[in-house]
C-alpha cells in the first residue's frame, strides 16, 4: 500500500516533466484503485524539481519574440500553456502534500487527486500537440513566475485556495474561449480541441477550489467572501482584470459578488 504524501512528494521531485505527467496520472490511477492511503505527513520541497529546459526567466526578463507566422505564434501559445499546466500539476500535488491532515474529509483528498491528474492530462496532451507541430516542450523559455503564487500561500491553506484555483484558474477560464475561437478561425482545430478539454475541466477545478475555499473559512468562522478579498489583497500580485467570463465563473459556482468590488478597485 502506497503512502500519499511520500508518493505526492514524489511527483513533485520529479524533474522530467514528461515523466512528472505519467507519475501524477500512475500515482491518481492507484488512488482509485484503492492502492495508496493517507497515511502520514512529510514536508514537501519548496520548490518543484524542473529540468534543465526549458531556460526560467524572471517575468521581466523573459526574451520578446516576434511571431512572423500563424504557426509560430500557434507553438509560442501552445509551449506557454504547456508551461502552466506543468505548474499546476505540481500546485495539485503540493496542496495534497503541503495541507492534507486528518481534520479534512477525505473528499478535500479526493478531489485534489483528480485535479493533479487532469493537470497531467493536459501538460501531455499540449506536449503532445507540439510535437506534432515540430517542437518540444522546453525549447522555448518560459518564465519562472508562476511558483510565487505557491511560496507566497505556503504558511496557509486558505491563501492557497483563494489565490491558485479562485484567481489563476479562474483567470483562465476568462481567456479561454477567445483563444479557443482563435485557433478555430486559424484552421488549427486539433490545437482549439485540446483547449476545449482543458476549458471544460478548469471549470471544474475553479469549483472545487471555491467549494474548499468555503469550507475551511466556515470551519474558521470566517465569512468566505470578505475573507477571499481580504487574502487577494494581501496575497495577489496584480490586479483582478475584467472582462470576467461570468457564464464559466456561475458554473463553478464562484459568483461575481466575489470578484467584481476588487476589479473596481484596479
Amino acid at each position: 500500500m502506497l503512502d500519499l504524501v511520500p508518493e505526492a512528494i514524489r511527483v513533485l521531485a520529479t524533474a522530467d516533466a514528461d515523466a512528472k505527467a505519467a507519475s501524477a496520472r500512475s500515482l491518481a490511477a492507484a488512488w482509485r484503485e484503492g492502492g495508496v492511503a493517507f497515511r502520514s505527513k512529510a514536508i514537501p520541497p519548496d520548490r518543484p524539481a524542473r529540468g534543465e529546459r526549458p531556460v526560467l526567466c524572471r517575468p521581466g526578463d523573459m526574451p520578446r519574440r516576434k511571431a512572423t507566422g500563424n504557426q509560430e505564434k500557434r507553438v509560442a501559445l501552445l509551449h506557454a500553456l504547456a508551461h502552466i499546466e506543468l505548474n499546476a500539476i505540481d500546485l495539485a500535488w503540493d496542496m495534497i502534500a503541503r495541507f492534507a491532515d486528518d481534520s479534512l474529509p477525505r473528499a478535500f483528498l479526493e478531489d485534489w487527486i483528480r485535479v493533479g491528474d487532469e493537470e497531467a492530462l493536459h501538460f501531455s496532451l499540449l506536449a503532445a500537440r507540439l510535437r506534432e507541430l515540430g517542437m518540444v516542450y522546453g525549447d522555448l523559455p518560459a518564465h519562472d513566475g508562476l511558483w510565487q503564487a505557491a511560496s507566497e500561500t505556503a504558511h496557509d491553506l486558505l491563501a492557497r485556495l483563494a489565490i491558485v484555483p479562485l484567481v489563476l484558474e479562474a483567470r483562465g477560464l476568462d481567456v479561454s474561449p477567445a483563444t479557443i475561437a482563435e485557433l478555430r478561425r486559424g484552421g488549427d482545430a486539433a490545437s482549439a480541441d485540446t483547449l476545449e478539454i482543458i476549458y471544460r475541466d478548469e471549470i471544474g477545478h475553479v469549483a472545487i477550489g471555491k467549494r474548499w475555499f468555503d469550507h475551511v473559512a466556515s470551519a474558521r468562522g470566517l465569512d468566505p467572501q470578505s475573507t477571499w478579498q481580504d487574502l487577494v489583497r494581501r496575497h495577489f500580485r496584480g490586479h483582478l482584470k475584467p472582462p470576467f467570463n461570468t457564464e464559466a465563473r456561475d458554473a463553478a459556482g464562484f459568483s461575481a459578488a466575489f470578484y467584481a468590488p476588487l476589479a473596481k478597485d484596479t
